[in-house]
């Protein structure tokens, strides 16, 4: 007899915030289709990209479905080798073309599983997924190198800054942190983090300043429009500017400045990622959580809630919540 377990579901997009009500339905241990395990979901992170799916803003998107990207668990059917397995992931099609990890149970391909290492938490691993894997791939575009390169993070408390700069820092680069007031870093590093206060106006001509005039070679500016020219002007000649997402569509661009300077603009959307895919990035970084040189993000008592909670969780999370919020199904 199979137990009984809930899962979140989205019968059709939501008109607004106020209109956003998943249901919690009642569901069935799946069997494991061939090349496929079942996961039982013990901890699930919820992503901003999570309640924007949610409210119809991913064009792509299949309804009905169930959301959720990130997760940790364990495999309770498919092959021999994997069952009792503690495994990890994420997945750009997890919540949006298939059914995603906000429920008791996720099937994935068994190319879709890595191994969790036992020293992180249910909770922590569970909110690694979406920022390590956005801030690796957007790095490994970049041609980050390490040893003799500068990275300057805007927006290096949010959780893809704190990846980028743990990233950044592991391969020997030197790294700037930006942030609104100046606020100190508060994440893991390898190397000392010195941050700028992102309301000055002479922002770009203080990271000049601080880099002999020479500029950095990556920034990635997790904030999108409000860091734009900023982070165009503080980079060296041949520079890459990494963006993920932004408050404003269109922002003033000097395209002679440009090119002159040989720049490079690049954008970085992890929902393009499967979870087979985002899987190789987790193997490509488990090393580094195996060792500690790279670490899961703190999730205290208070920011693990129940499935019965999640509307209330996304909308804390739309309306911009630091914590990362995790449900345990």
């Amino acid at each position: 007899m199979k137990s009984s377990a809930r899962a979140l579901r989205l019968i059709d997009k939501a008109d607004s915030p106020d209109t956003l009500r998943p249901q919690l339905v009642e569901i069935l241990q799946p069997q494991a289709p061939a090349g496929s395990a079942v996961i039982e979901v013990l901890a699930a992170a919820i992503n901003p990209s999570d309640v924007k799916a949610a409210l119809g803003m991913m064009p792509y998107a299949v309804w009905p479905r169930t959301p959720g990207r990130d997760y940790a668990g364990k495999v309770v059917a498919g092959p021999a080798e994997w069952l009792g397995a503690n495994v990890w992931g994420t997945g750009g099609d997890l919540g949006i073309t298939r059914d995603g990890t906000h429920a008791r149970y996720l099937i994935l391909p068994v190319e879709a599983l890595v191994h969790r290492p036992a020293h992180i938490s249910l909770a922590a691993a569970a909110t690694v997924g979406v920022p390590f894997v956005t801030a690796f791939e957007g790095l490994r575009r970049a041609d980050l190198k390490g040893k003799g390169q500068t990275v300057l993070v805007l927006g290096s408390n949010g959780k893809v800054g704190q990846a980028a700069v743990q990233l950044a820092t592991r391969a020997g680069a030197r790294v700037i942190g930006v942030e609104r007031g100046g606020a100190r870093y508060v994440g893991h590093a390898s190397s000392p983090i010195e941050v700028f206060d992102g309301t000055r106006s002479d922002l770009a001509s203080a990271v000049l300043a601080a880099t002999d005039g020479q500029g950095v070679d990556i920034a990635y500016n997790t904030v999108g429009s409000p860091y734009f020219q900023a982070a165009l002007d503080a980079l060296r000649i041949g520079g890459v500017q990494i963006l993920i997402s932004t408050p404003d569509r269109n922002v003033p661009f000097d395209i002679m400045a440009f090119y002159r300077r040989d720049l490079r603009l690049l954008g970085v959307d992890s929902l393009k990622l499967n979870a087979t895919q985002c899987a190789d990035v987790f193997r490509v970084l488990l090393p580094g959580f195996e060792n500690g040189s790279l670490r899961a993000f703190d999730v205290s008592d208070s920011s693990l809630l129940p499935l019965d909670n999640a509307v209330e969780a996304y909308r804390q999370v739309l309306e911009g919540s630091k914590e990362r919020l995790v449900l345990e199904p």
